[in-house]
């Protein structure tokens, strides 16, 4: 029954090759690369064009409070949100979704769906969905195949063989990203398609054959399912149980072993937007063939994607080339090359500069905060906090703060006092201080911080008290 089809979005990526929009606390599924929303709004929309129970979403810890707060922006409510307390791949993930999805319905079909790929063509991946549900309800384990627009040496493939059920095939093989030349026969054969990385099982199934193929597994996901515990509105995986399992893919660890897997062929304008040049495919293009966003001036300028957050970029005589702009960092690369991106970023993992990680801007749970100028002893920041947030009841040991409020009511606390500040009001709160702020009010509080002191870092903050539930 259409009743019992549960969307799990797998929300665990970085997405390193789309540096330097997507950092590894604000990756990719978290940015609106193709539109005004987010790759994880746009795929959780898509999953209410099916007739389907609530979502159950899968991330790390780090990203809990962007993914609560991207489903509220969509006014989405979830089943769960799972939280992995490391990185073990999309088998063990899965499989606890799985168990989660059991406990609610025993007969749980799961419609698994990576939150950061671009789908444009609703319609057919909604009739693609409904071709592969009557199989998943018959025990049989079905991915999407994409059918293929060319010869693409990014992707990995299935071959089906020739027996088809409904516009269903059985699996021949998984193949790994291919030459060239492979790929083109693969494409010119008709018997390949582009992996797309989604599937759709039923709950009881897919555990069954992990089981078969992959009994270690299984039993280290359920002891980390069976000793979770609720925090706020997260469901926390006991780590050392979690920590334990192998970290294998569902293709490895289940679909290249079993005899019951099924792919459907779906045609639907699919990416995974794994390089600043998919972005340029999918991306609306001017007569000369280039995608731009923000604020741009091209001349003389051909089959290029340039990006532009927070300042003008113009650029003069260019062919196949990308550039993306960002407050701290800008890229430029030939459109051809972008996937070794990922190797800049692996460069900045190894000297420990903060451009791989975040942004000058920060979102938290209450808001967000924006670095404007960093100097030796001092910072100024611009924070907002969202209508009814409050922040931690906190103290720092090396930096006072400045606030003033540009916009909305701020509550403070300093120390034993407590008082309302209004627009163009300040107050100061002093080295060593206990101090919280909270916005009561119904419209978003905007105020400038300028911190003075020896050290500004963020992990100079005791937390005595938080709404959030945040120890660090």
């Amino acid at each position: 029954m259409i009743s019992v089809l549960i969307p799990v979005l797998l929300s665990g990526g970085v997405g390193s090759r789309l540096w330097p929009l997507s950092r590894e606390l604000n990756p990719k599924q978290f940015l609106p690369l193709t539109g005004e929303l987010s790759l994880l709004e746009q795929t959780l929309q898509r999953a209410l064009h099916l007739e389907s129970g609530k979502p159950i979403i899968v991330c790390n810890n780090d990203h809990r409070f962007m993914v609560a707060e991207q489903l509220r922006n969509v006014k989405i409510e979830p089943d769960a949100i799972i939280l992995e307390p490391v990185g073990r791949n999309t088998a063990p993930a899965v499989a606890v979704a799985a168990m989660r999805a059991i406990s609610q319905d025993d007969d749980a079909v799961l419609l698994v769906m990576p939150a950061d790929h671009v789908v444009n063509d609703t319609a057919a991946f909604t009739a693609a969905v409904e071709i592969g549900l009557t199989q998943a309800q018959q025990g049989n384990l079905v991915t999407f195949g994409i059918v293929p627009e060319g010869p693409e040496t990014g992707y990995g493939y299935i071959r089906r063989r020739d027996t088809e059920s409904a516009g269903c095939f059985t699996i021949a093989e998984f193949v790994e990203k291919p030459s060239l030349a492979v790929a083109q026969q693969y494409v010119d054969s008709g018997d390949y398609f582009w992996n797309s990385g989604m599937f759709l099982l039923g709950a009881k199934a897919y555990l069954d054959e992990l089981g078969v193929h992959a009994p270690a597994m299984l039993k280290a996901a359920q002891l980390a399912y069976n000793d979770a515990h609720e925090d706020l509105d997260f469901i926390r995986l006991d780590a050392d149980a979690f920590a334990a399992c192998d970290s294998d893919s569902i293709d490895y660890a289940v679909m290249e072993k079993t005899s019951k897997g099924m792919v459907v062929p779906m045609a639907c304008g699919w990416s995974d937007v794994g390089a600043w040049s998919s972005l340029w495919e999918v991306g609306d293009k001017d007569s000369r063939g280039n995608v731009s966003t923000g604020d741009t001036i091209l001349h003389n300028t051909q089959d290029s994607y340039i990006h532009s957050s927070s300042r003008l970029v113009t650029t003069v005589g260019i062919d196949n080339i990308v550039v993306v702009e960002t407050a701290d960092a800008i890229l430029v690369a030939d459109k051809d090359q972008v996937q070794d991106v990922k190797a800049i970023v692996n460069t900045l993992r190894l000297e420990q500069r903060e451009e791989v990680n975040s942004h000058t801007k920060v979102y938290r749970p209450w808001g967000s905060y924006e670095s404007l100028v960093v100097a030796e002893r001092f910072q100024v920041k611009r924070i907002i906090v969202n209508p009814g947030q409050t922040l931690s009841l906190q103290m720092h040991h090396h930096r006072a703060e400045h606030w003033i409020v540009v916009r909305g009511t701020a509550l403070v606390t300093c120390g034993e006092t407590e008082s309302l500040l209004l627009e163009d009001q300040s107050t100061y709160i002093p080295l060593g201080t206990k101090h919280r702020l909270a916005n009561k009010g119904v419209i978003p509080l905007e105020l400038i911080e300028v911190q003075s002191g020896s050290y500004l870092g963020e992990d100079d903050i005791v937390r005595f008290e938080d709404v959030y539930g945040r120890d660090s």
